[in-house]
């Protein structure tokens, strides 16, 4: 059985190239895309399901209902690899945040132990590129605008030292240019989407998106609706008072206790569409966020960040299950097999070997 492989991660802070025949069934596509998929490493880069853990009564290595990420929906989607965010609230702080954080890694690791058949725990990319190949044999706060601190920008190169990735979805426009400046190492954005097709700050533009590919970094792409979608974006925008007011309402009943805030906002945007306050966002959008990119740098620049089980999810990509469309989709508009595969999770590995080397470079000098 094939088992997937679990990233730990704490975060602080040219067109494809053609590989259609036109003589080929639809049905020998979508057969061709199923291997292809399922024969490659598929590498998520956000996923804040480490907050249902925290709950004490969500079970990763079981069906559930609600939520995006489980085991038995991983294996359905050829999700294989997946960066598990450490979230904390901005509001907790000191002690508490550090334990809230703690608490967090334990019940991660936990997990992985309980399911030993199914997960394993890779923190290199020579690990995750050996663990695929044994296995495959056998089986939402503003950004801050103030940029990089002198601190800040020691941190960067304390993070390079240590061979950490440095993650700039969801700061500030001149924290990105600080930290590119500063960094040895490519960056990426874990999980940020493309501001030409949604204007949310939380993007990046083009220019952002050059400079990061320029120095060999990646962008992620985030599945969340506002940041798929300008339409859904500004209907969000008008009706933003009533959420905020409703967002103030769970808080009050839910406490501190964000996955009953999260489960409360996805219900309260569901209700709004059905009720035509809002738009309908396709998974299709996902690709139009990855084709662009390519269309801008190339294919090496891309992949997947989905925000799993910390956003809403488009239609028809409801959750980890649904992540072969991605592969049918590329496949169909023309992408190479070769470039797919570093769209699905050859491209953030080929930035944490980057790091790797750079890191071990950096502490051999000293």
């Amino acid at each position: 059985m094939r088992r997937m492989v679990v990233f730990l991660c704490l975060i602080s802070c040219s067109c494809a190239g053609l590989f259609f025949v036109r003589c080929t069934s639809a049905d020998d596509i979508a057969d061709r895309a199923r291997q292809l998929h399922f024969s490659s490493i598929v590498l998520d880069t956000h996923a804040d399901t480490p907050q249902r853990l925290l709950t004490g009564t969500f079970d990763l290595g079981k069906r559930d209902a609600e939520g995006h990420v489980d085991i038995p929906r991983m294996r359905e989607g050829g999700l294989n690899a997946q960066f598990f965010s450490i979230f904390i609230t901005g509001k907790t702080l000191g002690p508490p945040a550090i334990q809230q954080a703690l608490d967090q890694i334990d019940l991660v690791r936990q997990n992985i132990q309980q399911h030993g058949k199914d997960l394993a725990l890779a923190t290199t990319a020579e690990e995750i590129r050996r663990a695929h190949d044994e296995w495959a044999d056998s089986s939402t706060d503003k950004p801050e605008h103030n940029g990089l601190t002198h601190f800040g920008k020691e941190v960067v190169r304390e993070m390079n030292r240590q061979g950490m990735l440095v993650d700039i979805s969801h700061v500030s426009d001149k924290t990105f240019y600080d930290a590119l400046e500063v960094s040895k190492v490519p960056l990426i954005a874990s999980h940020s989407s493309v501001r030409a097709i949604s204007n949310h700050p939380r993007n990046m533009s083009d220019d952002m998106i050059k400079v990061l590919a320029a120095k060999g970094g990646v962008i992620q792409i985030n599945y969340e609706r506002n940041y798929l979608s300008e339409e859904y974006r500004t209907a969000f925008a008008a009706v933003a008072g009533d959420v905020s007011r409703m967002e103030e309402k769970f808080k009050k009943e839910c406490g501190d206790d964000n996955v009953c805030i999260g489960k409360a906002e996805i219900r309260l945007e569901k209700e709004l569409t059905e009720a035509g306050k809002l738009p309908h966002v396709s998974w299709e959008k996902i690709i139009e966020h990855i084709d662009h990119v390519v269309r801008l740098v190339g294919p090496d620049h891309v992949g997947l960040g989905s925000d799993f089980d910390g956003a809403d999810m488009p239609d028809g990509l409801e959750d980890c299950s649904k992540l072969p469309k991605i592969t049918e989709a590329l496949l169909r508009k023309g992408y190479s097999e070769e470039d797919i595969r570093k769209i699905l999770g050859g491209n953030i590995l080929r930035v944490m070997e980057q790091s790797e080397k750079i890191s071990k470079e950096m502490q051999a000098a000293q």
